[in-house]
């Protein structure tokens, strides 16, 4: 199989080329500057916001389906007024654009879990069938966004928390392992700075992650949505406890040091039935993602 991967130099993009080439799949792949190092893959420059160039470089790819993964992606800044706009016309109009350009391949689309909103706890793991309720700018957008996509028949990923290595530290765990790094090399105070530790989320490796892309790519059905899940919410608080088991060091914990988000949602998990009919199943723990997140920045 052929596939084209938008955002391919993103933390998931990176990791899923890596999967598809290690299954014997061609892999093309979009990137704005600066060019991903990623050997083995046919690269193209290409923004989500330019229909012409997205259709240039699937004539020229010419795959068998297309993952889109491009976009913007952190809830906390999607409520910054400044940024709200370019959410919008990142993750909505580009969307469309890439269903547009792929000129009816199949086509797989990254969106998220925060499009339910706030779901009871006893109503959990939350499935596809569950109204959609966005309450942030981001969720929002991909609410938005997957009415477009689904128009146009794609495939639709509704992805609770994918962690793993390569994650930017602006998210919480890698965040949290880049201060523990820190702390154990003397760079930095041993202060763990953290935001609210009540919450729990749905964490799935993001190696397992890109297995689900690869499947969908192959047999989800077109106009479908799946959620990418484990089906169990973990409370930050035992993350935390389980990371700082794995750096080593006894830092002061400073709860509620970071600024929370506007809307933050207390419970979250997912039921992933329908991508598990389809043969999928994660084969990484909890464990190893935090493992691999600590390798990025411990010693």
């Amino acid at each position: 199989m052929h596939v084209l991967v938008t955002g391919i130099g993103g933390f998931v993009g990176s990791r899923l080329a890596r999967h598809l080439l290690e299954r014997g799949d061609r892999v093309s792949g979009t990137y704005i500057e600066p060019r991903p190092a990623l050997e083995g893959v046919e690269l193209h420059a290409a923004d989500l916001l330019d229909l012409a160039a997205l259709e240039g470089v699937v004539r020229e790819a010419d795959p068998d389906a297309v993952i889109n993964l491009a976009g913007l992606s952190h809830v906390g800044e999607s409520w910054d007024w400044w940024r709200m706009s370019n959410y919008f016309r990142v993750n909505v109009v580009g969307t469309e654009n890439v269903v547009r350009a792929a000129a009816g391949r199949r086509v797989v689309t990254a969106s998220s879990a925060d499009v339910y909103g706030d779901v009871p706890r006893d109503e959990q793991p939350i499935a596809e069938s569950r109204p959609v309720a966005p309450q942030t700018p981001y969720a929002l957008t991909k609410a938005a966004a997957e009415r477009l996509a689904v128009a146009h028949g794609a495939v639709i990923v509704r992805s609770f928390n994918l962690i793993g290595p390569g994650q930017a530290p602006n998210f919480a765990l890698a965040g949290w392992a880049r201060q523990l790094a820190a702390i154990r090399r003397g760079e930095q105070e041993p202060v763990l700075k953290v935001g609210d530790l009540s919450t729990a989320r749905d964490f799935t490796h993001v190696d397992d992650g890109a297995e689900a892309y690869r499947l969908l790519a192959e047999k989800g059905e077109r106009g479908e949505v799946y959620n990418l899940a484990s089906g169990r919410g973990v409370p930050m608080r035992e993350i935390l406890d389980r990371l700082l088991a794995l750096a080593g060091v006894p830092p002061e914990v400073q709860e509620g040091a970071i600024e929370p988000r506007p809307y933050d949602i207390p419970f979250f998990s997912g039921d992933a039935g329908r991508l598990r009919a389809l043969g999928w199943a994660p084969r990484r723990s909890l464990d190893e993602a935090l493992q691999d997140i600590w390798r990025d920045f411990g010693l």
